[in-house]
């Protein structure tokens, strides 16, 4: 049994406007194991993006509390990584360096330093890339980037708030293969947010789903684990659990429209 990682007590928020407090969320209750990919689903506005603000430390919660490693969340840290839909990436800094920026501010040596870039570079295919700035990459490229970047520090926790949002649809399908191989590969914690019910069960151990403002957790749903490899989307939709597993998050979903 993996020990707990992320563990979230009696959470709720408000946020305060020209006409008083707002309710951002209901009460959450939420556990995330080590080595556990969690994704999350919701209408928009339930407070998917207010949750894993408050898991990164960015905002205190109005009430409960979050613990990662059995310490309380106060702020920031570099236990937790976070990838925003909005890239992050260093416009003056190649592919190679955005990606060793974390650890060239941690003062990691050289040698060890190459190794990990080299590394992701190969598991995020940029190959061929290392060289080239931003400018010259593909939004679905420079996403990647972002991805390695992250992962790169070595967080315990990696946040992700709807990554691959803003890419085409075949982009993402790659990026979501990646990023299932990366995972697979690496057994990093990560908390996953996405609008998309077939992505949430594609990258998930587990799919929690929210209610619509103020969210709460609905619903927890198993997903099969992924191999040494991780999913890949031929054999995924292939395949009829899988299919039972996404027609049961969507109708879940779907009973919360507005």
């Amino acid at each position: 049994m993996s020990a707990d990682k992320i563990v979230v007590s009696g959470f709720r928020h408000f946020f305060q406007s020209d006409s008083g407090p707002v309710q951002a969320t209901g009460q959450i209750d939420l556990t995330i194991r080590e080595g556990e990919v969690v994704t999350l689903v919701g209408p928009s506005g339930c407070g998917k993006t207010t949750l894993l603000k408050a898991i990164a430390g960015f905002i205190a919660p109005t009430e409960g509390e979050i613990r990662c490693d059995g310490r309380l969340v106060r702020a920031p840290g570099r236990d937790r990584g976070v990838v925003f839909q909005e890239l992050a990436i260093l416009p003056w800094r190649t592919v190679r360096r955005n990606i060793a920026h974390g650890l060239e501010i941690a003062r990691v040596a050289k040698a060890e330093r190459d190794k990990t870039v080299e590394r992701l570079i190969g598991l995020m295919g940029l190959v061929g890339f290392e060289d080239r700035y931003p400018h010259e990459l593909s939004g679905g490229m420079r996403q990647r980037v972002a991805v390695a970047r992250t992962w790169a520090a070595d967080p315990d926790v990696i946040l992700m708030d709807e990554p691959f949002a803003a890419v085409d649809a075949m982009t993402r399908l790659t990026l979501q293969e990646e990023l299932g191989r990366l995972c697979a590969t690496t057994r990093k914690t990560v908390f996953f947010i996405t609008h998309s019910v077939e992505e949430a069960v594609f990258l998930g151990d587990r799919v929690l789903v929210m209610t619509r403002r103020p969210g709460t957790i609905k619903a927890t749903l198993d997903v099969p684990r992924h191999g040494k490899g991780g999913r890949d989307w031929d054999s995924f939709t292939g395949d009829p659990e899988m299919r039972a597993i996404s027609e049961q998050v969507m109708h879940l979903v779907h009973a919360e429209r507005v």
